[in-house]
C-alpha cells in the first residue's frame, strides 16, 4: 500500500487524486505529524509517496511512476498524445507551480510596505500570463490534453486555489474556471479535500 505525505491545499493535493483516479490503496499522513519529515524527504517538500520500501518524492515524477505503473486513461498510449501530456504536466509543475512558488517567497520574505506589495504584483502579472496560455490552449477542447482528463488539469486545479493567499489580483479566465471546475467536481478531487480534512 502507497503512503502519502502532504501538507493541506498543497499540490500533494493532486497526488492523491491521481491515487483515487487509479483505485490504488493508500495511506494518507500529515507532514505537520511527523517529527522529523526531513528524514523522509531531505528537502522537506511535499508530496513524498513511500512505496516498497523507498520514498518518491517530486510531484511530477510521482505522476509519471504512477501513470506508467497502473492502468489508467490519463496518460494516452499513442505517442504524439502521450508526448502532449507529458508537456502539459510540466508546463504546470515546472512553469506555473514555480510562478506561484515566488509569490509564497516574496509574501514570506519581504517586510510589508510598498516594494513588497510591487514585487507581488509582478509575480502575479506572471503568473496571470500563464494561465492565458492556459485559456488560449482551451479554445477548442474542455481539457489542457483534449477532450478527457490529464494530470496537468489536476495540478492546475490545486494551483488555482494558491491566489487567494496574496493581495493581488490573478484573474483565470472562463475556459480555465470551467476545466478547474470539472476537476473540482469529480468524486476524486472531492473525496481527496474530505481526507485532507480529515487526516489532520
Amino acid at each position: 500500500m502507497y503512503k502519502l505525505y502532504f501538507s493541506p491545499g498543497a499540490c500533494s493535493l493532486a497526488i492523491q487524486v491521481i491515487l483515487r483516479e487509479l483505485e490504488q490503496p493508500f495511506e494518507l499522513h500529515s507532514k505537520a505529524r511527523v517529527a522529523d519529515y526531513q528524514q523522509i524527504n531531505p528537502v522537506g517538500a511535499v508530496p513524498a509517496l513511500e512505496t516498497e520500501g523507498k520514498v518518491l518524492t517530486e510531484g511530477a515524477a510521482i505522476i509519471l511512476y504512477l501513470l506508467e505503473k497502473h492502468a489508467n486513461d490519463l496518460l494516452p498510449g499513442d505517442a504524439q498524445a502521450r508526448q502532449q501530456t507529458i508537456e502539459n504536466l510540466m508546463f504546470a509543475n515546472a512553469t506555473m507551480h514555480p510562478a506561484y512558488s515566488k509569490l509564497f517567497f516574496i509574501n514570506s520574505v519581504m517586510d510589508e510596505g510598498n516594494a513588497k506589495q510591487q514585487a507581488l504584483i509582478a509575480a502575479a502579472d506572471q503568473v496571470t500570463r500563464l494561465w492565458q496560455q492556459v485559456e488560449n490552449k482551451l479554445a477548442d477542447q474542455p481539457y489542457t490534453g483534449g477532450h478527457s482528463l490529464s494530470p496537468a488539469d489536476i495540478l492546475l486545479a490545486v494551483y488555482a486555489n494558491w491566489g487567494q493567499f496574496f493581495p493581488v489580483e490573478i484573474p483565470i479566465g472562463p475556459r480555465c474556471q470551467a476545466m478547474i471546475n470539472r476537476v473540482r467536481t469529480r468524486p476524486s478531487y472531492q473525496a481527496a479535500v474530505a481526507a485532507e480534512g480529515q487526516a489532520l
